[in-house]
């Protein structure tokens, strides 16, 4: 049952007006159970000042491009309603009109964009509506003998209206629809969602919930467990095998909806869907069509349900089913879109939003994490609508053209033309090792803030904790995770991919970063030392490395990785050979992957940084102390000394190297691979040649 969430104290505390329906638009949203990530819309109408001072009837409705869950007073649209009320006696209008008509009843020309249902909340008579788009009504509004039931559930108190796609003669149905009947307390819009309403902004939330927890209730009592989704045909391998094979199909996916523009993933094993995709009459309720209008944009008419027998050893053949599924996905959309397709239109992106695996559960594709998982969440309750419409009776959605029109129509297309632009590292993912210290968490930031998705290895696993948690609270939610490695780990660092694979779906950029230093005369240098430099810089470089070019070849995209070098890969350092040998090696094991990478579109590039203090994990430990004392000056000396002996008279600090990862990793740097770039402010020994 949905739950009220109504608290009078905080009710209590707000001014009233349009603060209470903020309240109740967040509470209706929160709970996606009542209403959809970005759909629904709610209203109040009240009496306000304009900017003469005099008292006018002004109606706040959501406006365009906004969600109820987060939305603040600045989502709302403020309208004159006696410049409103009018256009009810109107027999038709377009939307292009409607839209226009609206813009001028505005009382702020700064409010976003009035909605298109706008004149479904002004041509009720109350001051209150809610539109929303509950799981349990859907549910009825998808059953075939959805208005026979919707009898036995409200009796005479609901008003029925068929489908039409939202605009002037949908609202005017649902107006004459309720004024024909005196004793109506909701609106059921067949294949779409509910309309309530209220004489105050409580009283609106309170028959919201009440009439949903109806519909909830009938249905429940008819629901069949052991019958849901026709019983059960396959088992959910258990948690860690599923888990494990996603990851390892999950780069095999990206490279293959990412033809077009790069595609971000999530992984979905919730319960729910496991139910869904291992049920018997699945893989047909998948494809009859939306449960929603509003889920297409995001969904698409249909997922891709994948044709496969769980089998933990059969991880091949589900690549190939996989491959071949996602190419006549996209062979079908464009037919799809060929059929339907109206003068102007242009075809989004082709290949599937949601792909469902028997036995291992949901996939979800998108421009970034947060909208794959929007495509994820409105799946979620797509099978909740399927689970109670089939539990009453068939399952039915809107036709072919009738779901093209929502998706490609011009007013749905105008939200999503409010996202911000996408920037040069948009849709891709980066792998940063050493992410918690200085160079690796500058860089991170760098990237992230031209649209990267980040993963941040470190065996400071606290430390990159941190790095994410700041990166995320200034980006959003996920823009950056933390995975613990150790980079001579064969076992952990391939640990850290598929952790980076469920995450993100692959990897497009790798900055080979992690590291250490240590310093001492060549005939003191120890073979502890000798080989801990050699594990961590040249193997440890090496393994992540080959991770990454497996997970690149895999995608089929291309990639980028930089190395993090040093001066000292091309100046003998003195005190330090174990040091400048393994950081040698980085240089021309970079050179030898870009060799063989170009056939693949892997570009291979390292920077030489030199004496980066700032942040640095290397410098505050004994590193600092034994430059000092082989330069013989005091550690506190020691910024100013190599500032001194640039040909620039320069520091060098985590942002210029984080600059220098951000060049290779861009397409302005697409057609260079193999080459070192010195950012050392000039030391004329370590120059390139």
């Amino acid at each position: 049952m949905v739950q009220s969430l109504w608290e009078a104290s905080q009710a209590a505390e707000l001014a009233g007006g349009l603060d209470l329906l903020v309240y109740r638009s967040n509470l209706i949203g929160t709970d996606r159970r009542v209403c959809n990530y970005g759909g629904g819309n709610t209203s109040s109408k009240m009496i306000v000042k304009d900017f003469r001072g005099r008292d006018i009837e002004v109606m706040y409705v959501k406006g365009s491009g906004s969600d109820l869950a987060t939305m603040k007073a600045a989502g709302f649209t403020g309208l004159r309603m006696d410049d409103i009320r009018p256009l009810y006696e109107r027999d038709d209008m377009s939307d292009e009109d409607m839209v226009a008509y609206l813009a001028n009843c505005m009382i702020d020309a700064k409010h976003p964009r009035a909605s298109i249902e706008t004149l479904l909340h002004a041509f009720l008579p109350f001051k209150h509506v809610d539109h929303t788009h509950p799981d349990a009504i859907i549910s009825l509004c998808c059953a075939d003998n959805g208005k026979d039931l919707a009898g036995e559930i409200f009796g005479d108190r609901f008003v029925w209206v068929p489908y039409i796609r939202p605009g002037f003669k949908l609202s005017k149905m649902i107006a004459e629809g309720v004024r024909n009947n005196q004793k109506a307390e909701l609106v059921l819009m067949e294949k779409h969602g509910l309309v309530t309403w209220g004489e105050t902004s409580e009283e609106a939330y309170a028959q919201t919930i009440k009439i949903i927890n109806e519909a909830e209730t009938y249905i429940e009592a008819r629901v069949k467990e052991d019958r849901v989704f026709g019983g059960a045909k396959h088992a959910a391998l258990p948690a860690g095998v599923r888990r494990s094979i996603a990851a390892r199909v999950m780069p095999t996916i990206r490279g293959a909806v990412s033809d077009t523009k790069k595609m971000i993933l999530t992984f979905d094993d919730a319960d729910d869907v496991l139910q869904f995709v291992g049920g018997r009459d699945s893989a047909k309720l998948s494809q009859v069509g939306a449960a929603c209008p509003d889920h297409l944009v995001h969904t698409k008419v249909v997922p891709l349900f994948i044709d496969w027998t769980p089998d933990a050893d059969d991880v091949d053949g589900l690549k190939a089913k996989l491959k071949e599924g996602i190419a006549q996905y996209k062979e079908e959309y464009k037919a799809y879109f060929e059929r339907n397709k109206n003068e102007g239109d242009i075809m989004f992106e082709a290949a599937p939003r949601v792909i469902l695996i028997p036995g291992i559960g949901m996939i979800n594709t998108g421009k970034n994490w947060a909208m794959s998982q929007v495509s994820g969440a409105l799946y979620h309750r797509a099978i909740a609508v399927m689970r109670g419409a089939t539990a009453l009776g068939q399952f039915v959605s809107l036709s072919e053209n009738e779901s093209y029109n929502v998706e490609y129509w011009p007013l749905e297309l105008y939200k999503l033309s409010l996202a911000p632009a996408e920037a040069e590292f948009s849709r891709k993912i980066a792998f940063i090792t050493g992410g918690a210290g200085g160079i690796g968490s500058e860089t991170a930031r760098r990237l992230v803030s031209e649209g990267a998705h980040v993963v941040l290895a470190d065996l400071n696993f606290e430390g990159a904790e941190k790095v994410a948690a700041e990166i995320n609270a200034k980006y959003g939610e996920n823009r950056a995770i933390a995975v613990k490695v150790d980079v001579t780990s064969e076992e952990l660092v391939k640990a850290a991919y598929a952790e980076t694979a469920l995450a993100y779906g692959g990897v497009d950029i790798l900055v080979n970063n992690a590291g250490l230093a240590t310093s001492s005369p060549f005939d003191q240098t120890s073979l502890k030392e000798w080989n801990l430099n050699m594990n961590v810089l040249g193997t440890g470089y090496f393994l992540v490395a080959r991770e990454a070019f497996s997970m690149m070849k895999e995608q089929d995209l291309g990639g980028s990785m930089v190395f993090i070098g040093s001066k000292n890969s091309v100046y003998a350092g003195k005190n330090a050979t174990a040091y400048s040998a393994a950081k040698a090696l980085e240089a021309h094991l970079a050179r030898c992957i870009a060799a063989e990478g170009g056939e693949f579109g892997i570009r291979v590039n390292t920077i030489l940084p030199d004496a980066i203090l700032q942040g640095s994990q290397i410098w505050n430990g004994s590193w600092r102390n034994e430059r000092a004392a082989a330069y013989g000056i005091e550690p506190d000396q020691l910024e100013e000394y190599y500032r001194k002996r640039t040909t620039l008279l320069v520091n060098i600090f985590p942002r210029d190297i984080a600059e220098g990862v951000a060049f290779f990793a861009s397409s302005k740097a697409e057609k260079t691979t193999g080459c070192m770039l010195t950012i050392d402010g000039g030391v004329p020994a370590a120059f390139t040649r």
